[in-house]
């Protein structure tokens, strides 16, 4: 039975899923996120000869069909394939076995920023080429935002809360946080939340390429993505999704689960000031992480350890840089920072997810992955980014930023988990 009244439940999180550039698990991917391996490449995804871009971080060797019977995984967008896998995984490394008996207090929440893009892109050729008999009748639940975590439900046979959040690059975000507040209100005992997106095609490079957003060093993929370096030209499109299992506390211990870490805050905020560029103060950002660390309830001083949205953009990162200073002071200085999008590129709608995934092995290891191809530091970033080499560090409390377009600011705190 679901407490509908206790609003102080703790929230663990019990399983993780990823998959992105650097492979097609958790392991493979903290390996090489602690070798400061690059998940950058050319793009093999479209012929892209004509494109100011031609490289992103793509996802080599994914096999729909290892997660998906073959009839369901073609009606499927890749970015839903890729939530369904992730959150596969999760679920099977939580030990949860979803049945008849739970499977009303199991909910979904999984962000997109953009949705099933590449679907949408192939289907409006055929329009054209073909004529409008020949559209087929699935674009519409391949497309739309929210049929990520639909199929996840689906999948997994759950009947909780089901939504996405969709706050562009804070989506993953926004959705680990958005699922906590529900099991925190006692509407849900378990999550399955993350993020995912899949849009290098044609469409998303082009438009990315007109806004001079993404990276043109076409030459050397694997140093495109370089935040806070003083060389940087923007970020480095990429494709992925990470799904964590929040759980509540109680229900967690009850079941003996292995428990990874807890989230004890989120916050979020609004720039209301551009639909692409943020507050070059950063006072929307900083908003977001002092919003998640009062929730938290704890000190700023508490922070071990923050996962950088750093996308490698000149306004991202300058502006990231003076949100931390202005909630961490002169603590700024001392805290460790890294952007892991420097390895695994900008996974969009995904990326809060996954590097929220990231921050809790920071966390579970101690060790802190680096920023790669920081080799002309920003004289404005002047921070302690973890330069080009992974660092061994006791971690006990991370915090997690995520920024989108729109001037979405969200938050994430996690903790290493004691019985107290």
């Amino acid at each position: 039975m679901i407490n509908n009244t206790n609003c102080n439940n703790r929230v663990v999180v019990t399983g993780m899923g990823i998959i992105c550039p650097l492979g097609l698990d958790v392991a493979t991917t903290w390996e090489a996120l602690v070798a400061g391996k690059s998940g950058i490449g050319p793009i093999t995804l479209f012929d892209a000869s004509r494109f100011e871009t031609k490289i992103a971080g793509e996802v080599k060797g994914f096999e729909p069909t290892n997660y998906i019977n073959r009839k369901d995984a073609r009606r499927m967008d890749r970015f839903a394939q890729l939530a369904v896998a992730a959150s596969l995984q999760a679920l099977k490394e939580s030990g949860i076995q979803v049945n008849a008996n739970n499977q009303d207090s199991i909910g979904i929440v999984i962000g997109s920023g953009i949705g099933g893009l590449t679907t949408l892109f192939e289907q409006i050729q055929i329009l054209l080429e073909k004529g409008p008999d020949r559209v087929s009748p699935f674009l519409i639940p391949m497309m739309i935002a929210d049929v990520a975590a639909a199929q996840v439900s689906i999948v997994l046979g759950v009947k909780g809360p089901n939504l996405c959040t969709t706050s562009a690059c804070s989506s993953g975000s926004d959705a680990i946080g958005v699922a906590y507040e529900i099991i925190k209100r006692g509407d849900a005992q378990v999550m399955v939340t993350g993020g995912s997106e899949a849009i290098i095609n044609p469409v998303g490079v082009s438009s990315f390429n007109a806004m001079k957003a993404i990276s043109t060093r076409n030459d050397a993929p694997q140093q495109a993505s370089r935040p806070f370096d003083a060389e940087r030209d923007g970020f480095v499109l990429s494709e992925g999704a990470g799904v964590l299992i929040l759980e509540n506390l109680a229900h967690a211990r009850q079941r003996g689960a292995n428990i990874h870490a807890e989230i004890i805050g989120y916050g979020a905020s609004a720039d209301a000031f551009h639909v692409t560029q943020p507050l070059e103060d950063g006072e929307g950002a900083a908003k977001a992480i002092q919003m998640a660390i009062k929730k938290a309830g704890i000190t700023p001083a508490e922070i071990d350890y923050i996962n950088a949205h750093g996308t490698s953009t000149s306004l991202n990162d300058l502006m990231e840089t003076k949100a931390i200073k202005t909630v961490f002071g002169d603590a700024a200085y001392r805290v460790p920072i890294s952007s892991t999008k420097s390895m695994t590129g900008h996974l969009i709608g995904g990326a809060g997810a996954v590097e929220a995934a990231i921050s809790i092995l920071t966390i579970q290891h101690g060790i802190i992955p680096p920023t790669i191809n920081l080799t002309h530091p920003d004289p404005q970033c002047d921070l302690d980014y973890v330069p080009n080499v992974a660092r061994k560090a006791k971690v006990t409390t991370a915090l997690s930023n995520s920024f989108g377009f729109g001037g979405h600011n969200s938050a994430l705190v996690f903790r290493q988990y004691t019985e107290a």
